[in-house]
């Protein structure tokens, strides 16, 4: 017999992946392309929802952060790394696809724009806060900076995704990247995709962390029994 959290799981699993199923869908065949992008527009419905998941993510390890310097209680700690760590994999996949969309429409992967200068600083943020978590052997001690770090490193995430790259002059589109070519707007299709994709990527992202803190939890109870 299923237990009744393992039903709720169990039904949010399925219905993230019809989602994503209709995201996959709507990108290709019911979103029309943003005017004068043509059709790399359409990896927007992709790029964008990842780089929200990461700030999502970034900002739940800041929180657990928050609690665990609070509360001393591991769980937040377990929480904390978890999260940051899908932020940092998610970063780095939005950067990817932006990277690819840059290829297709500047003719190179990479080319130093304030948008592209910033995650990058961002990513070398967070990978410093898993080298200080490596670093520290005592699990204390480790949980207690990592999460003033994780804070700390949280506070730089507005000011790099958000502030950065609208104070300074960059070739990265801005919103008008979803107006159509026929009426400068955002279109009801484009919409509806836009959202149920961004909806579908933070169902993904919090599927994967509950697996994700599971594991971590399993992993150091192993590492408690081998001591």
């Amino acid at each position: 017999m299923v237990e009744p959290e393992n039903k709720i799981f169990l039904s949010l699993k399925i219905a993230t992946v019809l989602i994503m199923f209709f995201v996959l869908y709507g990108s290709l065949f019911v979103a029309p392309e943003a005017g004068g992008f043509l059709s790399t527009s359409r990896i927007i419905f992709y790029h964008v929802p990842m780089a929200w998941v990461a700030v999502l993510a970034f900002l739940v390890s800041a929180v657990n952060s928050i609690l665990y310097l609070k509360n001393k209680n591991m769980k937040y700690d377990i929480n904390s790394v978890s999260s940051a760590q899908l932020g940092f994999i998610f970063s780095i996949v939005a950067t990817v696809t932006g990277s690819i969309w840059a290829k297709m429409e500047w003719h190179s992967f990479w080319n130093w724009d304030p948008r592209e200068t910033s995650i990058l600083i961002l990513l070398l943020i967070y990978a410093a806060y898993f080298s200080l978590r490596s670093a520290i052997e005592n699990e204390e001690q480790r949980a207690r900076l990592s999460a003033v770090y994780s804070i700390i490193a949280f506070v730089t995430v507005p000011f790099l995704v958000f502030v950065v790259p609208r104070v300074i002059d960059t070739l990265h589109p801005q919103n008008p990247v979803f107006e159509t070519e026929a009426d400068k707007k955002m279109t009801p299709s484009i919409r509806l995709v836009f959202f149920t994709s961004i909806v579908a990527f933070s169902m993904i992202y919090a599927w994967i962390l509950n697996l994700k803190i599971s594991l971590e939890k399993i992993s150091r109870q192993i590492f408690d029994w081998g001591e």
